[in-house]
């Protein structure tokens, strides 16, 4: 397959480089020099996507997302799929697919979890807004860059799905570390709380998988100086993607409005940014009530 791809930054440029050595012709662009191995580079995002059955883009966020769609939307053929892999709002979303959509083209937003680990290993899951006919034709890239793509209904859900997802991965990270905290004061040992948590009605994904305490539970950032699997930057950024969301639909959602305001005062007051987003947890330790 002849594919356009557009935005090669850490994301990007990993799954890439995956539909290359799976076999595919890949034409890249970025606004930074870069070079992908297997990806030929081209000169702007239009030329990239000049004959390409299948354009990608990810992309930092709507604003960028909508300015190089005018871009490359006139360059597309018709028939052919934009597939965007960015994580942006929902109606920046919904609006290029319209536009793409005008020009005779298919319109998938494909926001992705898993991280640069998951870019690298092809193990990233997609969550998959659009056409159906769009969605059968990607889905042999989303075999190549991942582990699953669940198709989430019409154009924008895709984007709904993430944001709604990482609300709670939010909230529960933080109510991971609060508790840990608290366990640290009353004097229970973390690797008790963490047995007795994961295997009860308190465990979650930020417990079982992705422990905040170094030393326990498997291996996570944690365990690394809380150098960032996912950054509380963009944990902030989804964030704040689900609160644009929530007032755009009229919809309460306390706290995730809570999780917001806590990883914004933790990333832009306090040592947050750059770091993991289970860092938090030495946030909280060195914190009384007041």
């Amino acid at each position: 397959m002849k594919i356009g791809f557009i935005g090669l930054g850490n994301m990007g440029a990993p799954m890439a480089a995956n539909l290359a050595n799976a076999g595919h012709a890949v034409t890249g662009f970025d606004m930074a020099e870069v070079s992908v191995e297997g990806v030929d580079m081209a000169a702007s995002a239009a030329e990239a996507a000049r004959g390409a059955e299948v354009v990608i883009t990810m992309l930092p966020n709507g604003d960028i997302l909508r300015r190089v769609a005018g871009e490359v939307i006139p360059a597309m053929d018709k028939g052919a799929v934009l597939l965007d892999c960015s994580t942006v709002d929902v109606a920046s979303a919904r609006d290029v697919a319209a536009q793409a959509q005008a020009a005779g083209l298919s319109a998938l937003d494909a926001p992705v979890s898993g991280g640069v680990g998951g870019a690298a290993g092809g193990t990233l899951t997609f969550m998959v807004g659009g056409d159906e006919a769009g969605f059968n034709i990607a889905r042999e890239l989303f075999d190549i860059m991942g582990q699953k793509a669940v198709h989430c209904g019409p154009s924008g859900n895709g984007q709904s799905a993430k944001i709604c997802n990482n609300m709670i991965l939010g909230a529960t990270m933080i109510a991971t570390c609060e508790a840990f905290a608290l366990a640290d004061k009353l004097g229970l040992d973390r690797q008790a709380m963490f047995d007795v948590v994961s295997t009860s009605s308190g465990s979650s994904w930020s417990m079982n998988a992705y422990c905040p305490a170094p030393g326990i539970g498997p291996k996570s950032p944690a365990d690394n100086g809380y150098t960032p699997g996912f950054a509380a930057d963009l944990m902030l950024k989804d964030l704040r993607l689900s609160q644009q969301a929530a007032e755009t639909v009229d919809a309460d959602t306390p706290m995730g409005r809570a999780a917001c305001d806590l990883y914004a005062r933790f990333v832009e007051d306090e040592d947050g940014a750059g770091r993991d987003f289970s860092a938090m947890l030495p946030r909280f330790e060195k914190r009384g009530r007041g």
